[in-house]
């Protein structure tokens, strides 16, 4: 079975090819290889200034949380939903340079049959904590309030979203001038930095619907009909052997939960990003965010260029057990999960070193993986964790 069959079978897609073609002809902004669409100063009409708005959500990481929660009663896997949805958006804009003053609107849909006030008060609450842990490095987010639907027609447990606004100058724009000769540094996804509280498997909010499927078992379609659309043929619906509560080895003797791994939130490199731009802008390139497409993402923001990355970050477990449960070739696993760094630093290799150490100094890996040279083209070469090359 190809791996492009099992994706499309289960709705979801790595390359979002639809949405792209839908968007192609829209104005791209001020800035068009930049990571977010940079608007001029609507709000206040200063010409120095700009606008910026994302929006994003957990995607179908609620389904998993939802029966993580039934089986566990753990309520603060909710702070992990809403941490994974206003990271979708933080780390994009942080991307640009936007890293303070910050607008966050949330916009929570549920079925309240199924999801109690108790859920969704873990989840505003869940938000202010990790505003106020970004506000102890320096970054400023504003929460503004939003909407809390009850929409049970149309959605099976619960839909977290957010968007975020925020106004910066123009001349601190990452506008993504990725040039030839430039290195990668590559921030890992997974450990555990200064500021979390636990082990980070390295899951972003990208290929849940895959991986919740290829890794757990079929009891929880049996269990858990409102975790997945009924629409997908039985045979791509939770076919792996893992069990939420079954143990997992994460190195140094430690093992967790087969669900909290995969639960793990979506790390910001908020604080990490905040620092490189207070110490090294006039010297970053570009700045790439792994989320949809992951290690592809880059594609969509250079021209004629060719991404060499052949000096990857180890594979973490939580992908080494997905690839295990589900079979998907490398070159898919590649496109689909960040498979051990979600953040990269484009630059000349002789400032390397200098965000090499501002991100070991957070306890976050990192290292040169790769560089770039000029292209027919936007094309990517990977060595894959197997020494395989995969061309995209």
């Amino acid at each position: 079975m190809s791996d492009k069959l099992r994706y499309d079978m289960r709705g979801v897609s790595a390359t979002k090819d639809e949405v792209h073609a839908a968007i192609k002809d829209l104005d791209k902004g001020l800035y068009p290889n930049a990571f977010c669409k940079i608007m001029p100063d609507i709000a206040a009409g200063d010409p120095e200034y700009c606008n910026l708005m994302h929006a994003d959500t957990a995607g179908t990481k609620t389904s998993l949380a939802y029966m993580y929660w039934k089986e566990t009663g753990d309520l603060d896997v909710w702070k992990g939903i809403v941490q994974d949805s206003i990271v979708m958006n933080l780390d994009d804009m942080a991307c640009v340079g936007c890293i303070d003053d910050i607008l966050l609107s949330s916009t929570i849909g549920r079925n309240k049959n199924l999801i109690t006030g108790e859920v969704i008060s873990t989840l505003i609450n869940g938000a202010v904590e990790f505003t106020d842990m970004l506000k102890q490095h320096g970054i400023n987010v504003h929460l503004s309030g939003g909407e809390t639907a009850d929409v049970g027609d149309i959605v099976r447990t619960v839909d977290v979203g957010y968007t975020a606004f925020a106004r910066m100058k123009r001349s601190q724009v990452i506008k993504n001038d990725i040039q030839h000769g430039d290195v990668i540094v590559g921030l890992a996804s997974y450990g555990q930095s200064t500021y979390e509280d636990t082990y980070n498997g390295g899951m972003g909010s990208n290929g849940l619907t895959s991986a919740r499927h290829d890794v757990f078992n079929f009891d929880y379609a049996r269990d858990y009909p409102d975790s997945y659309d009924h629409h997908t043929p039985e045979e791509f619906v939770y076919v792996g052997m893992r069990h939420l509560q079954d143990k997992v080895d994460i190195g140094n003797g430690k093992k967790m939960n087969a669900g909290a791994l995969v639960l793990s939130p979506t790390r910001t490199y908020m604080p990490v990003i905040k620092r490189m731009l207070d110490e090294m802008q006039p010297k970053i390139n570009g700045m790439i965010h792994c989320t949809g497409g992951a290690q592809t993402k880059v594609l969509k923001f250079v021209n004629n260029k060719h991404i060499i990355k052949d000096n990857l970050l180890p594979v973490p477990p939580l992908f080494k057990m997905i690839q295990q449960e589900s079979g998907v070739s490398y070159k898919e696993m590649y496109q689909v999960f960040n498979m051990g760094h979600r953040l990269e630093v484009y630059l000349n290799e002789a400032d390397a070193q200098a965000i090499i150490d501002i991100s070991k100094s957070f306890n976050i890996d990192a290292q040169i993986i790769g560089r770039v040279e000029d292209g027919k083209g936007e094309t990517l070469t990977l060595t894959a964790e197997d020494g395989s090359i995969l061309r995209y």
